[in-house]
């Protein structure tokens, strides 16, 4: 029986199949974690109309920041896009919508998308705006938000190290969503910086394993 392998050449490579008007979950809290090159490749791609799943929308570097200041999100769900100088010239132009996920109620709503749970019920946001337009119960006299999964047609995530199969490890704490985002999307992408072969990872370190995994590259090859 021959090994799954799943290592591909390029971070353009690792993009094939992405279209105008996908949804891309991207991993990443603040720098710590952030698949730089894929954000690259992605702007070199030239794709447009995004919708962006991410912690952040950036800090004005080699991040997310890029791909406001191209023109080529239509939305972003994020918990924290105040430190991204392009994202707000993109908001206050009626570029770009916000979608304003509490960075809790955000990766919940991933976690559903990925377990293929239809939603959860929160008390996170009662009596704010954002709960506004949304299902409200009242459970054991509490009232909660209904709050529905997402998921994205691409994960664009970064790892420490993948073996040839697709197991990823992580970089302590820069893994951050990224175990949850690889289970939520049709299409698993990883920036890594090293490849080795089967058997070179300690099984009980790999926290993301390739079953969710579809593509892998050296974060080296642009």
């Amino acid at each position: 029986m021959s090994l799954r392998h799943v290592v591909v050449d390029s971070a353009a490579q690792s993009l094939e199949g992405l279209r105008d008007g996908a949804t891309l979950l991207v991993g990443g809290f603040g720098g710590a974690g952030l698949p730089r090159a894929i954000i690259q490749a992605v702007l070199a791609l030239g794709v447009r109309e995004l919708t962006v799943i991410s912690n952040n929308a950036g800090a004005d570097a080699d991040d997310l920041s890029l791909w406001f200041t191209a023109g080529i999100v239509r939305k972003i769900v994020c918990s924290y896009p105040r430190s991204a100088k392009a994202f707000a010239v993109a908001y206050r132009a009626g570029t770009v919508e916000l979608e304003l996920v509490p960075q809790g109620t955000l990766i919940e709503r991933i976690r559903c998308g990925g377990a293929g749970i239809g939603g959860f019920y929160s008390p996170v946001g009662i009596g704010t705006v954002l709960t506004e337009g949304k299902r409200v119960e009242r459970i054991d006299g509490r009232d909660y938000v209904l709050e529905k999964p997402l998921r994205a047609d691409f994960a664009l995530l970064k790892g420490r190290q993948a073996d040839t199969m697709g197991n990823i490890v992580y970089n302590k704490t820069a893994r951050n969503y990224s175990p949850v985002m690889a289970t939520a999307a049709d299409t698993v992408v990883f920036e890594v910086d090293e490849i080795v072969p089967v058997g070179g990872l300690d099984p009980e370190c790999i926290v993301t394993p390739c079953i969710f995994v579809d593509r892998v590259f050296l974060g080296d090859r642009a």
